[in-house]
C-alpha cells in the first residue's frame, strides 16, 4: 500500500482531488437578438456592430463558474463581459433567392450577403 505524505505533496494536489479538471468561467451574452455561450479568449462572429470604439461591454444573462451558477433576471447587473471588436467586416455566404410565378412567365432573382463583426472575449467579471 502506498502512503501519501501530505507535507511533501504539492498544494494543488491536496486542495483539488482531480488536478486534471480545468474550470473555465463561461457566460451567456445577447447581441443582435441572439444568445451566445462565451469564455475568455474565444473569437466569434456576431451581427454587424456599429461602434466607433474597438471595445464593447455586454451584460451577461448567465454566468457559470465551476459549480457556481448566477442567473440574471433578465441580466446580472454586477457582472460584465468585455470584448475587443475586430475592425474588419466579415461577409457571410451568398444567398440566392428566386421568386417564380407560374403561368405568368415572371421570375425574379435576387441575392443577399449578411455582414458580421468579429469579436474576441477578453474578460468576464462576475
Amino acid at each position: 500500500m502506498l502512503a501519501i505524505n501530505y507535507l511533501q505533496t504539492p498544494k494543488y494536489l491536496v486542495q483539488y482531488p482531480n488536478p486534471t479538471k480545468i474550470i473555465f468561467m463561461q457566460a451567456v451574452i445577447e447581441t443582435g437578438s441572439k444568445q451566445y455561450i462565451v469564455s475568455v479568449g474565444q473569437t466569434l462572429e456576431v451581427e454587424l456592430l456599429h461602434s466607433d470604439k474597438n471595445k464593447i461591454e455586454f451584460k451577461p444573462l448567465l454566468i457559470i463558474d465551476g459549480d457556481n451558477v448566477k442567473v440574471g433576471k433578465p441580466v446580472i447587473e454586477s457582472a460584465i463581459v468585455k470584448a475587443d471588436i475586430n475592425p474588419d467586416i466579415v461577409k457571410g455566404e451568398k444567398l440566392k433567392i428566386l421568386h417564380y410565378k407560374p403561368k405568368k412567365r415572371q421570375s425574379t432573382k435576387t441575392g443577399h450577403r449578411q455582414k458580421y463583426s468579429q469579436i474576441t472575449i477578453t474578460d468576464i467579471k462576475a
